[in-house]
C-alpha cells in the first residue's frame, strides 16, 4: 500500500513532463513559458514532487535549476517511461496502419551510405508512408543518441563494446576493407599489387583517430611497411570515392559499401589485400530494457537480410576484383 498511497497516486504523468522540461530547459521560467503554464504552477508542482518522495529534485541558484542525484534517478526512469508509453502508441498505429510508422536511426558515416541506405531503400518499397530519420555519428556519439532515447537503433563497426553493459549488441557481419582507384588510375591496369607498391600514392581515408585509420594504420605496419599520410581524411564515403574517380588518388572503404545498393563503375577493386588485422565485424546496438517499434523490429530483420547477401559476395571480393 506504500506504493499506491505515497506514489502511485500521487505522481502523475503531467507532473513527470513539467519536471523533465525543467531539467531540459534549466529554468522554471523557461519550462513554463515552453509548457505555455504559469511559472507558480511550475514551481508547484516540483514542490509536490518533492515533498511526495521526500527528497529535494532540483538545486536552485540564481543561474536556474540543476537535477541533483536524486532528481536525475527519477527523470532517467520518467523520460524511459514516456519512451515506452510513446513506443505503445507507434505500435498501435503501426498494428492499424503497417505502411506508416517513423524510425530515426543512429549509424557512422559509412554504414550509413552503405547498409543503412541500402535496408531503407528495401523498406520504402515495402512501407511507402514509414520515415526514416537518420543521425551520423562517432559510435560515442551514437551511444549518446541511444541512451537519451533520441534513436532506437545503432549503426557501427564493434570495437571495445564489452564496457557497454547498458547496450545489446548484435553482430550482422565481418568484412574486409579494401583499395579502389579510378578507372583511368594505372593501377587498375595491375592483376596483382602488393601493398609496399602503394605506399607513396595519394590517399584517402577517415581522419586520424578514427576505427577505419586505426586499422589501415595497422595493415601497414603488419605489412612490415610505415604508414604513409593520407593526402586527404575524409569521413564522407562519397567523397572519397569521388577523389579515387578522379584516377588520382586511392580510396580505403569497407567492402560493403561498394556492394549496396548499387554498383559505381567509375571506380574498380584493386587487388590488393590488407593483412587480416583490418576485418572487422559491424554490428547493430540498441539500449538494453528498450521496447521497439514494430518497424524497428523491422528494420532488424531487413539488416540481417541484407548481411546474409554480404556474406555471399565477401568470397568473390579476393577473386573478383572487378569495376564496382
Amino acid at each position: 500500500m506504500q506504493w499506491e498511497d505515497r506514489i502511485g497516486r500521487r505522481v502523475k504523468l503531467r507532473d513527470l513532463h513539467i519536471a523533465l522540461t525543467v531539467a531540459q530547459s534549466g529554468s522554471m521560467l523557461k519550462a513554463a513559458e515552453a509548457l505555455a503554464i504559469s511559472q507558480p504552477v511550475v514551481s508547484k508542482v516540483i514542490a509536490d514532487l518533492e515533498h511526495t518522495l521526500g527528497v529535494r529534485l532540483f538545486d536552485r541558484s540564481r543561474k536556474g535549476v540543476e537535477p541533483t542525484a536524486s532528481g536525475r534517478a527519477l527523470l532517467n526512469r520518467g523520460r524511459a517511461a514516456f519512451d515506452e508509453l510513446k513506443q505503445g502508441v507507434k505500435e498501435i498505429e503501426f498494428l492499424n496502419d503497417p505502411m506508416a510508422g517513423e524510425l530515426r536511426i543512429g549509424s557512422n558515416p559509412a554504414l550509413a551510405e552503405g547498409v543503412v541506405v541500402t535496408v531503407i531503400d528495401r523498406l520504402s518499397r515495402q512501407y511507402p508512408r514509414a520515415a526514416f530519420h537518420v543521425v551520423t555519428g562517432n559510435t560515442e556519439a551514437i551511444y549518446e543518441e541511444l541512451r537519451e532515447r533520441r534513436v532506437e537503433l545503432g549503426f557501427a563497426r564493434m570495437s571495445g563494446f564489452d564496457s557497454e553493459n547498458d547496450m545489446k549488441l548484435e553482430a550482422l557481419f565481418e568484412e574486409p576493407l579494401v583499395v579502389v582507384a579510378g578507372m583511368k588510375n594505372p593501377w587498375t591496369r595491375r592483376r596483382k599489387i602488393k601493398l609496399a607498391e602503394l605506399v607513396n600514392e595519394p590517399w584517402t581515408w577517415p581522419v586520424p583517430g578514427s576505427i577505419i585509420d586505426s586499422l589501415v594504420v595497422a595493415a601497414f605496419r603488419a605489412s612490415g611497411l610505415e604508414a604513409p599520410r593520407a593526402a586527404v581524411y575524409a569521413d564522407s564515403f562519397n567523397m572519397r570515392t569521388k577523389l579515387a574517380a578522379t584516377g588520382h588518388f586511392l580510396a580505403v572503404a569497407p567492402a560493403s559499401m561498394l556492394r549496396f545498393p548499387a554498383k559505381d563503375s567509375s571506380i574498380k577493386l584493386l587487388p590488393v589485400e590488407f593483412p587480416t588485422t583490418t576485418h572487422g565485424q559491424t554490428g547493430i546496438m540498441t539500449l538494453k530494457n528498450r521496447t521497439l517499434s514494430p518497424l524497428a523490429q523491422r528494420f532488424i530483420e531487413c539488416a540481417r537480410e541484407v548481411a546474409k547477401s554480404l556474406a555471399k559476395v565477401k568470397a568473390k571480393t579476393g577473386s573478383d576484383r572487378g569495376a564496382v
